[in-house]
């Protein structure tokens, strides 16, 4: 039997964009001038100071369809190019780790500059393969999506979570590919054939 619901209405689900954008970057939306600065706008507290190689990750975010997704809003978390995560001993202390970053309203290519991140060892001495973490929302998503980026020019053979995937092509929608030097090309896909690994975090 199937109770009648009178009394609870169910709140009614929202995906995230593009009022994403007005909250997280409101000059991005054309509502400029709510803060004195944007949080951020870039992983660096003085680019000149950072220790490690500058690069920049330049790609799309596509839906099913193979349309680039314009709304689409990312941030990144890393750590530096000796490994250190920000606010821990030893990090740099020109550089953040985390980034906040829009597609492009009329290309929908998103660009991220950055420094290449080191070699990460973790708890028991186990090491991971120099990656960038990213969060993903955009129209049509209810819940951000979490996803890496490795990259093609590093050794990725004993990085313990692209060895736990289990169909091992799919292993190469996580690497970025380079394109010239300090330059490379990650494209993330939703849906459909070469679909990004995301991760359940």
């Amino acid at each position: 039997m199937v109770q009648k619901l009178d009394t609870l209405i169910e709140t009614a689900s929202q995906t995230a964009g593009p009022y994403v954008h007005i909250g997280l970057m409101p000059t991005y939306a054309g509502n400029g001038g709510y803060y004195d600065e944007e949080i951020a706008t870039t992983p660096f507290l003085d680019e000149s100071k950072a220790q490690g190689e500058v690069i920049e990750i330049v790609g799309s975010v596509f839906d099913g369809t193979g349309w680039a997704m314009r709304d689409a809003l990312i941030e990144s978390w890393q750590c530096d190019a000796a490994g250190v995560f920000p606010g821990t001993e030893g990090a740099d202390p020109a550089f953040t780790g985390h980034c906040r970053f829009a597609a492009d309203a009329e290309t929908g290519e998103f660009t991220l500059r950055t420094v290449k991140p080191g070699v990460y060892t973790g708890r028991g001495g186990v090491t991971s393969a120099p990656h960038i973490s990213l969060w993903v929302v955009a129209r049509g998503i209810n819940i951000g999506l979490n996803t890496r980026i490795y990259f093609e020019d590093e050794d990725n053979a004993n990085d313990p979570l692209l060895n736990r995937i289990e169909q091992r092509p799919r292993v190469d929608t996580l690497i970025a590919k380079k394109t010239a030097e300090g330059t490379y090309r990650f494209d993330i896909r939703l849906q459909g054939a070469g679909e990004t690994v995301f991760l359940d975090l």
